[in-house]
C-alpha cells in the first residue's frame, strides 16, 4: 500500500482543478474516487478524479461480487487512532450543495471486522457509519448552504475497525432549491428520497436528475424501508413531459411514474434513521392519468390511529393548475417519529383513489459553530502550510482536536495546549498565538524560531511555556510578569540577552534560562540555583519518606487484618483484597446464628437454581433479606461464591441488587441480599404472576431501562469493567415499586484493562448465550449485549427464550423466530397479545430493531449497552407522548383545526432533537 505526499497549497490547487474539470459536466460537480489512480468517466457520464494526492491514509483494492463500478474497486483507509482525517473541498459561498460519501468495506483489511466510525462536516457531527455487510454500499448525504470558501469532510472516532471511504461527491444546486429559513443554523441530512411507481429496482440519478440526487425505487422493500403496502396499490406511468420547473425540481423521469390506490388508499411505513427529530418533508405530485370530465381525484393524508388528525384535501390537478404539472405540498418544519406510518385516503366525493409520485424527507442537523480559536489558529497554519502537521483539516477542536493541540470541553471550545516541539518551525514566534486567550500550555521547544518573545499578556491562563532550544533573541519582556498563573518557564539554549526582570526571579516557579550567554540575572544566579536544587532535594526526601511511610502502614495494616480475619473466610478475603477497589472488610461477614434467626431456621423458600436455594429472612432491625445458600461444596461452587463476594463488594448501583454480606462457617457458604418483593421478570412475563395482571408496555420499557442502566454501570462505571455473563429474565429482579435490578454475579468476569476480550471457558444459559462467545471462547461486553437483546425480544413477545412449541417448525429459539417476523415487516406477529394493543407501534418498532442489532452474529456489529439504553429511553419518550395523545389531546388539537398526521412543531433553535409544541401558523401544508 502506498501513501503519497503533496504540499498543502498543491492540494488546494488540485481542488480548483477538480472544479474546473467538472464545469463542463455540471457546475460544482466533484467526484473523488478514493484510493484510485487516474481519472475516468463512468457509465452514466460522471467524471471521476483520483484522490491519490491526499497526504495521509493508505489505499486498498477490493473485489466484491456483483459490483462492477470502477469507483468501488478501491478505497482509502486511515488508522484507528485519536485523529481525524479530512478532505477539504472548495465551494462557492452562499450556494447550496449536496455532499455524498459512500463506503464499501469489501473486507479490505482481511479481518472481517465491520468498521464503525464517525463522519463530520466541519465541526458538526454528521453521522455514525456502521458497516453491517461487507458487500453492501453504505451512503450518507447532506444538503448545506456554504458559508465559507471551503468545506471539510472528516472521518474519526473508530469504535471498531478502521475509518475508510470509497467515494466523496459534491453536487452544486442552483436557485432556491432546498431553501429553508433555518439554513444558517441547520444542515439537512437526507433520510428518504423515494421514487414511487418505479419500473425497476435501479435508482434514478444523473443524467436524468441534473443535480445527481439518487431517487431510490419503491420496489426495494425490506424491513428498513417500505412495507405495509395496502391492497390495490397499482403502478402507473406516462411518456408525457412533466413541468417540474418550481422549487426542488424533481427529475421528469421520477414524476412520470406513480402509484395509485385503486381501493381508495395508499399505506406505507418508513423507518427514519436518526429520528425522532425535526425534519423537512415534502411529497411530489403530478396528475398523469386521464380523468373524465365527471371524475375527480381528491385525498388527504391521515395518520393511522388518529383519524381526526389530517391534512387539508389535495386535488392535484387543481392545486398544480393543470395536468402534467408538479405540485409539491409539504412541511419545511415538522417533528417526525422514528417509524413513520402514513396513509393517503380518498375523500367520499372522489371517484379516483390517491396518487403519489415521489417523497423526500430530510432531518435537521444542528450546526456546531466550532471552536472560538479557529481563526487565530488558521493564522499559524498559513505560516507552515506545507508541513505534515498542518494538514489535518476541519475544525481544530471538533469533533476531535488536531493531534498537536488540546481543547477544553466547552460547547464552543478554546485551545488550551499547543504541542509543536521539534516541528522544524522557523521565523518569529507567530504573533497570532497571543490571541489564544484560553491557552494554558505552549510547547515550541526544539525548533529554529528566531526573533523576540512576543507579548503574551492576553493569555492570562498561561501556566507552562517551553521555548528552549531555539534561536530566540532580544530581552525578556516584562510582560511575562503579567501572567498570574505562570509556574514553568523554560528558555535555555537560546540567544537571549539583557537583564532578567527581577520579578521573574522572585516568583515561586520553575525557571530555566541557562545557555543564554548574554542573559544576566543581576548577580542573583547563585541564589536561584540554590532554590532549584533545594526544591529538588526536598521533593526527593519527601518522596522517599512518603514511600517508606506507605510501606510501613501497609505492613502494619496487613498484620492487623490477619489477626482479625475469621479463619474460614480467609480465602474470600484474600480474593477480595486482590481484585476489589473496595477494602475487603467492606463485605460484611454475618454469623451463622444471625442468618438462622433471620430466616427462622430457613423456613421460607423463595427460589432455587443451580447454585442452591434462596430463603426469605428478616433481620432484627426490620430489614427484609434474601439468603442464597450454596449447596455445592465443590471447587467450582466455592469459586463462584468467592467471585460473587469479590464483585459485589466493589459495586454499588441503584439498578444492581444490593449485596449486604456473606456467611462462611463450617463449610457452609451463604450470600445475603436485599429482598426484592416482586420476584423476577421471568415470573411476570410467562410465569405464575402473569395470570390476570400482565405488565403493560411502558412498564416493560421502564424495566428494560433500569436493567440497561445496571449493565451500563458494570461495563463503563467499574474499573476494570465487569462482564455479567449470565443475563436473563430470571436474573432481573423487581422491588416493591416494580423497579428492576440486575442480580446473580456468580459467573461474572473482570475485563482485563486494554484487552478487547477475556479468554474464558464458556458459561451461561442456553437461549441467552452469545453464539460468537460459544464458538471462540472469547468473552467481551458484547456478549452481555446479545443476552440483553434476547431479553428485549422477551419483553415484546411475552415468550420464553427457548421453546419447543411457541415458534413453529424448525425454530426453537426466540431470536430466529422474531427475526423472521421483524425483517418481513410483520411486527404484529411477535407482539404479546396480553398488551391488548395498548402501545405505540413506533416505540415497538424502535425496540424490535435495536433488539435485532443486539443479537447480530458478530460482537463488533452490536451496539454498546449505552447505545441500547439511549434507544430504550427514546422509545419511552415516544410511548409517553402517545399515551398523552390517547388521553384526549388529539381531540383538542382537532378542535383547533390543526390538520397534521405527523406531530407538527415550531423550530426551536436550542435543539433539533426535542419534541415541539404545535404552531398553528405552520400547520397547513406548504405548496412549494
Amino acid at each position: 500500500m502506498e501513501t503519497r505526499t503533496l504540499p498543502f497549497f498543491l492540494f488546494f490547487a488540485l481542488v480548483f482543478l477538480l472544479l474546473d474539470t467538472y464545469s463542463a459536466q455540471s457546475p460544482g460537480f466533484v467526484s473523488l474516487n478514493c484510493g484510485g489512480k487516474g481519472n475516468f468517466t463512468d457509465e452514466i457520464g460522471l467524471q471521476w478524479t483520483s484522490d491519490e494526492y491526499i497526504i495521509y491514509g493508505d489505499t486498498a483494492s477490493i473485489s466484491v461480487a456483483n459490483e462492477t463500478r470502477k469507483q468501488y474497486m478501491t478505497l482509502r483507509h486511515f488508522p484507528a487512532d485519536s485523529r481525524k482525517y479530512c478532505y477539504t473541498l472548495n465551494v462557492a459561498s452562499r450556494t447550496r450543495y449536496l455532499v455524498r460519501a459512500t463506503f464499501l468495506y469489501g473486507n479490505f483489511d482481511n479481518n472481517n471486522v465491520y468498521p464503525k466510525f464517525d463522519i463530520s462536516i466541519g465541526a458538526t457531527h454528521w453521522s455514525t457509519i456502521v458497516i453491517s455487510d461487507a458487500d453492501t454500499v453504505e451512503s450518507v448525504e447532506l444538503i448545506f448552504l456554504a458559508t465559507s470558501p471551503t468545506i471539510s469532510v472528516c472521518l474519526s472516532n473508530a469504535t471498531t475497525g478502521q475509518p475508510f471511504i470509497s467515494t466523496l461527491e459534491l453536487r452544486q444546486f442552483n436557485g432556491s432549491i432546498y431553501y429553508t429559513e433555518f439554513e444558517n443554523q441547520f444542515y439537512l441530512s437526507v433520510s428518504a428520497r423515494i421514487n414511487f411507481g418505479a419500473d425497476s429496482e435501479a435508482p434514478v440519478r444523473y443524467p436524468d436528475d441534473p443535480f445527481d440526487r439518487i431517487w431510490a425505487s419503491d420496489s426495494l422493500r425490506n424491513s428498513n424501508y417500505l412495507v405495509d403496502v395496502s391492497p390495490g396499490t397499482k403502478k402507473i406511468s406516462t411518456d408525457m413531459p412533466i413541468d417540474v420547473s418550481i422549487d426542488e425540481m424533481p427529475p421528469q423521469k421520477v414524476m412520470q411514474t406513480a402509484v395509485v390506490g385503486t381501493n381508495g388508499s395508499l399505506t406505507y411505513r418508513l423507518n427514519l434513521d436518526g429520528f425522532p427529530a425535526l425534519g423537512w418533508a415534502v411529497t411530489y405530485l403530478a396528475e398523469i392519468e386521464d380523468l373524465a370530465p365527471d371524475e375527480s381525484r381528491k385525498f388527504r393524508l391521515v395518520l393511522p390511529g388518529y383519524p381526526d388528525m389530517s391534512k387539508a384535501i389535495v386535488n392535484i390537478q387543481e392545486n398544480a393548475q393543470g395536468k402534467y404539472r408538479l405540485y409539491e405540498p409539504g412541511y419545511t418544519n415538522i417533528s417526525l417519529p422514528f417509524v413513520l406510518s402514513f396513509r393517503f385516503g380518498k375523500t367520499a366525493d372522489s371517484s379516483r383513489g390517491p396518487l403519489l409520485n415521489a417523497l423526500e424527507i430530510n432531518k435537521y442537523v444542528e450546526k456546531n459553530d466550532g471552536s472560538l480559536d479557529e481563526e487565530a489558529i488558521a493564522g499559524v497554519i498559513s505560516l507552515y502550510s506545507s508541513a505534515d502537521w498542518a494538514q489535518e483539516g476541519g475544525d481544530p477542536c471538533l469533533p476531535v482536536p488536531w493531534s498537536w493541540l488540546q481543547c477544553n470541553s466547552d460547547a464552543q471550545p478554546r485551545i488550551v495546549k499547543i504541542s509543536l516541539s521539534s516541528k522544524n518551525l522557523t521565523g518569529n514566534i507567530p504573533s497570532v498565538l497571543t490571541k489564544l486567550t484560553g491557552l494554558v500550555e505552549l510547547w515550541l521547544d526544539g525548533n529554529s524560531l528566531s526573533g523576540p518573545i512576543p507579548d503574551f499578556t492576553g493569555c492570562t491562563n498561561l501556566e507552562i511555556i517551553h521555548l528552549e532550544n531555539n534561536n530566540l533573541t532580544g530581552e525578556l519582556p516584562s510582560s511575562l510578569l503579567q501572567l498570574p498563573n505562570l509556574r514553568e518557564l523554560y528558555l535555555q539554549n537560546n540567544m537571549l540577552s539583557g537583564t532578567i526582570p527581577s520579578g521573574l526571579l522572585d516568583r515561586n516557579m520553575i525557571f530555566n534560562y541557562s545557555g543564554n550567554i548574554d542573559l544576566h540575572d543581576g548577580g542573583r544566579r547563585q541564589r536561584r540555583i540554590n532554590i532549584i536544587v533545594g526544591s529538588c532535594v526536598g521533593a526527593a526526601v519527601l518522596l522517599i519518606a512518603t514511600v517508606a511511610s506507605c510501606l510501613f502502614l501497609q505492613r502494619g495494616k496487613k498484620r492487623h487484618l490477619d489477626q482479625e480475619k475469621p479463619r474460614n473466610s480467609l480465602p474470600v478475603q484474600r480474593l477480595v483484597s486482590a481484585l476489589s477497589d473496595t477494602p475487603a472488610e467492606a463485605a460484611h461477614c454475618f454469623a451463622y446464628s444471625e442468618i438462622e434467626d433471620a430466616t427462622k431456621k430457613f423456613e421460607k423458600k423463595i427460589g432455587s437454581g443451580g447454585f442452591g436455594v434462596v430463603y426469605y429472612g428478616q433481620m432484627k432491625d426490620g430489614r427484609e433479606i434474601a439468603v442464597k445458600v450454596l449447596t455445592s461444596n465443590s471447587y467450582q461452587g466455592r469459586r463462584e461464591f468467592s467471585n460473587e463476594v469479590t464483585l459485589l463488594s466493589r459495586i454499588h448501583h441503584r439498578n444492581l441488587v444490593q449485596f449486604l454480606g456473606y456467611c462462611q462457617e463450617d463449610g457452609r457458604s451463604m450470600l445475603v441480599y436485599e429482598f426484592m418483593h416482586n420476584g423476577t421478570l421471568k415470573e411476570h412475563l410467562y410465569g405464575p404472576l402473569t395470570r390476570g395482571r400482565s405488565i403493560n408496555w411502558i412498564k416493560r420499557l421502564a424495566i428494560a431501562e433500569d436493567a440497561a442502566k445496571g449493565i451500563e454501570y458494570l461495563h463503563t462505571g467499574c474499573v476494570p469493567a465487569i462482564i455479567h455473563r449470565d443475563l436473563k429474565t430470571s436474573n432481573i429482579l423487581l422491588d416493591k415499586h416494580m423497579r428492576a435490578k440486575v442480580s446473580d454475579f456468580g459467573l461474572s468476569k473482570l475485563a482485563v484493562d486494554g484487552a478487547s476480550h477475556v479468554s474464558s471457558i464458556v458459561r451461561g444459559t442456553v437461549g441467552y448465550l452469545d453464539p460468537e462467545y460459544y464458538i471462540s471462547q472469547q468473552l467481551t461486553d458484547k456478549s452481555d449485549v446479545y443476552s440483553f437483546g434476547v431479553i428485549l425480544l422477551e419483553l415484546m413477545s411475552g415468550q420464553e427464550a427457548i421453546s419447543n412449541e411457541s415458534f413453529g417448525l424448525n425454530c426453537r429459539n426466540i431470536v430466529q423466530w422474531a427475526k423472521l417476523h421483524i425483517e418481513s415487516g410483520d411486527i404484529q406477529g411477535i407482539i404479546d397479545p396480553a398488551l391488548n394493543d395498548e402501545y405505540d407501534i413506533q416505540s415497538m418498532w424502535k425496540i424490535a430493531e435495536k433488539a435485532l442489532m443486539c443479537v447480530l452474529p458478530h460482537g463488533h456489529m452490536r451496539p454498546s449497552i449505552s447505545e441500547v439504553l439511549k434507544e430504550i429511553q427514546d422509545a419511552i419518550a415516544i410511548e409517553r407522548e402517545a399515551m398523552t395523545l390517547r388521553e384526549g389531546i388529539s381531540d383538542e388539537m382537532s378542535r383547533n383545526s390543526v390538520h397534521s398526521s405527523l406531530n407538527l412543531g415550531s423550530l426551536e433553535l436550542g435543539g433539533a432533537e426535542s419534541y415541539l409544541s404545535v404552531d398553528e401558523s405552520i400547520a397547513q401544508p406548504t405548496a412549494r
